[in-house]
């Protein structure tokens, strides 16, 4: 059963993310936020973990001020899940005004939070997985849509190749931890490569 902590964090992202959209889309953020969460529970996890799924990329896309009430609010446990899911603050993100930046930060960001993945708490490697599973869902979801296609590597900063790359590292690296949501993530993937163009999934 989930408390009215659970409700607060839904009305603490509502507000923090106002009028934020998924990337390329019209979509409301707080829809990821709202999935990540249902990932979690239906991947056996507890209130906290389901609330740090709602609060995950609050100090990443809002700001670092953030950090401070998320733990006086929700508890130290959850503050350690929503940092251990950041990998870049809304505030260091902002420094980088040309692509080519953006581009070697990005690929920095990834790598130190691939090596971050490999000793992570199970607690925060349920919720960084929901998120990427929701997230592989949404671009397997746009690779099937006509009207976007594989236009929708555009949107990130890795592009098509880095992407596909980026997300066979995170599953191997799920799988070879045992989390609960790889065989989903890996099933997605499966499909994101084939619709990419992709005959084989790189092992």
């Amino acid at each position: 059963m989930l408390s009215e902590r659970f409700t607060a964090a839904v009305d603490y992202v509502r507000i923090a993310h106002a009028g934020q959209t998924r990337k390329g889309t019209a979509i409301p953020y707080i829809q990821h936020l709202l999935a990540v969460a249902s990932l979690v529970l239906e991947h056996g996890g507890d209130e906290d973990q389901a609330i740090a799924g709602l609060l995950h990329d609050v100090v990443e896309d809002c700001g670092e001020s953030h950090a401070v009430a998320v733990g006086e609010r929700f508890g130290e446990r959850v503050l350690a899940i929503v940092l251990g899911c950041t990998d870049g603050t809304a505030e260091a993100k902002a420094g980088f005004d040309d692509h080519g930046a953006r581009r070697r930060d990005w690929l920095r960001r990834k790598q130190a939070y691939l090596n971050h993945l490999a000793h992570a708490s199970d607690d925060m490697l349920l919720v960084s997985g929901c998120d990427k599973l929701h997230n592989a869902r949404a671009i397997v979801g746009d690779l099937e849509r006509p009207e976007v296609g594989q236009g929708v590597f555009d949107r990130f900063t890795g592009g098509r190749d880095g992407t596909l790359t980026y997300y066979r590292l995170l599953a191997d690296l799920f799988t070879q931890r045992g989390a609960a949501m790889a065989g989903a993530l890996e099933r997605e993937l499966e499909r994101m490569y084939a619709l990419a163009g992709e005959q084989h999934r790189a092992a």
